[in-house]
């Protein structure tokens, strides 16, 4: 059995500092084997820099997934093909910088494989998920078989389009991008667990992450405004997966919602909190 934690989409420096300060006691009280999270946004909100995915990397983060705003910070480039654990979508076209699919280790040495899509409804027009995944999929299949698919998307139809798609052929299916956690939790009939979107890790008073009168204000007036990181309510929305290793299919999904106290309050081993 192994037991894998998605962390939704980390929102800037509230995002950053929910898995700072709680991803070690959330690892040990749900008993996390591999830890991936959606990091495309952690900079400031767009984006990400060197320097803060070698910190979610230390902090416990085995690999980190994106989306349509991998490309915000020009340095990412350059980070995505030094660090592997860093992955774009599997489907932009050839030559793009980058991999769409990591092999990870858990701490006991199974094998984990993770495939990163991303939808094109209300998206980028980029290479065909559907084919893409697929693809993605049958070249890990002959080195892991619990394979955990990310599939960034704005369209709830495309997100679930995917989970039946791709139903029996890996673990799980989970949608990013949007936000807004999801309660439709469940595993598939043939053994694929699926949620539709995993939520935020970031700043929940705000609209999807960002300054609530920002955000408001071009709703109401149409005109142009500079997009500031909230800061207010940090929650950490994440998913709990467990899968059979040897089948590679799910046996449980749990969606968690923390907020930091929650967090660095959760029961250690150890009788220690989390680092301040």
């Amino acid at each position: 059995m192994i037991r894998l934690l998605f962390i939704g989409d980390i929102v800037g420096k509230p995002g950053r500092e929910l898995v700072r300060r709680g991803l070690a006691s959330l690892v040990d009280y749900h008993q996390i084997d591999l830890v991936i999270a959606n990091a495309e946004n952690s900079a400031a909100g767009f984006g990400i820099t060197r320097e803060i995915g070698d910190q979610l990397l230390e902090w416990g983060v085995d690999v980190m997934t994106s989306g349509n705003h991998i490309w915000d910070k020009r340095e990412a480039i350059d980070y995505i093909g030094a660090e592997s654990r860093l992955l774009r979508p599997a489907n932009f076209p050839a030559g793009v910088p980058g991999n769409g699919s990591y092999l990870a280790r858990t701490k006991h040495g199974a094998s984990v494989g993770v495939v990163n899509i991303m939808g094109r409804v209300f998206m980028l027009n980029i290479d065909d998920p559907f084919a893409v995944a697929l693809r993605e999929i049958e070249a890990m299949r002959q080195r892991a078989r619990v394979i955990f698919v990310d599939f960034h998307a704005e369209a709830t139809s495309e997100k679930m389009a995917m989970g039946w798609h791709l139903d029996g052929k890996v673990t799980a299916v989970v949608g990013t991008h949007t936000h807004v956690q999801t309660a439709d939790e469940r595993i598939l009939p043939k053994g694929t667990a699926y949620l539709t979107d995993v939520g935020m890790t970031g700043p929940h008073d705000s609209v999807i992450g960002v300054d609530i009168q920002a955000a408001l204000g071009r709703f109401l007036t149409g005109m142009p405004a500079r997009f500031e990181t909230a800061t207010d309510n940090p929650r950490l929305n994440a998913v709990i997966v467990e899968a059979d290793e040897k089948s590679g299919l799910a046996l449980d999904i749990e969606r968690v919602s923390y907020s930091l106290d929650e967090l660095v309050e959760l029961p250690r081993p150890s009788g220690q909190h989390a680092t301040n």
